[in-house]
């Protein structure tokens, strides 16, 4: 429970919400459509390669077609678990971490991204074991890599309606937006109107009582 804390305290304070962007829907047809096209800069495959690199110069436009243009591709999976994820929580479970499990931490976590690479969490340990073996820049990288995702989130909405639903493309994600954002899950999680995920919160000082996740992204994976 000590290892957890500390990397949710970790966590936190390495992001900054404060991007300069307007709050909007994705369009998922022009995503598709653009993520799709070889000539355009918003094709995928460079989109991605800017995000393996780091880049932090990418645009909002940039980040949200790398995030939700990965749903477009052929090995998007988000109901797809990892092996690997068992090995990873037992040695989350420990007290403490050695600097040989923070080397386990690097290698279970990667074989968990190539699943899905856009698990917050998984950066979230990621950043951890790096800072703990001292390897900073590679710390700064996942980071960076990080505030790209929660970006393309962030940009969708403020999650307390349907209307201002936050849109995501794998279930994961509405749990651990929930922890940065400082929040604590309710134990409740229903699916309103085939649509949108509404997660039940603990009593906060914002009083509110939970928030929407537009899954359609989710969903529409199950049809193929």
């Amino acid at each position: 429970m000590k290892f957890i804390c500390s990397l949710l305290i970790l966590f936190v304070a390495q992001f900054s919400f404060s991007q300069d962007f307007q709050i909007e829907k994705p369009d998922f047809e022009l995503i598709e459509k653009n993520v799709k096209d070889k000539n355009s800069p918003l094709h995928f495959d460079k989109l991605y390669a800017k995000y393996i690199m780091a880049d932090s110069t990418m645009t909002i436009q940039e980040r949200r077609h790398l995030y939700f243009g990965y749903s477009f591709q052929d090995e998007y999976a988000p109901y797809e678990r990892s092996d690997a994820q068992q090995d990873l929580n037992e040695i989350l479970q420990k007290g403490e971490v050695s600097p040989e499990d923070c080397e386990n931490i690097l290698v279970l976590s990667a074989k968990i991204l190539k699943i899905y690479p856009f698990s917050i969490r998984m950066k979230e340990y990621r950043i951890y074991a790096y800072k703990e073996l001292q390897r900073y820049d590679e710390a700064e990288k996942e980071t960076i890599q990080a505030n790209m995702i929660l970006d393309a989130i962030l940009s969708t909405g403020e999650g307390t309606s349907k209307e201002s639903s936050f849109y995501v493309i794998n279930v994961m994600n509405e749990y651990e937006l929930l922890n940065i954002l400082g929040f604590e899950y309710g134990g409740e999680q229903q699916l309103v109107e085939g649509l949108y995920d509404y997660l039940t919160l603990k009593e906060n000082s914002y009083n509110i009582d939970g928030l929407y996740f537009e899954v359609s992204r989710c969903l529409n994976s199950l049809k193929f």
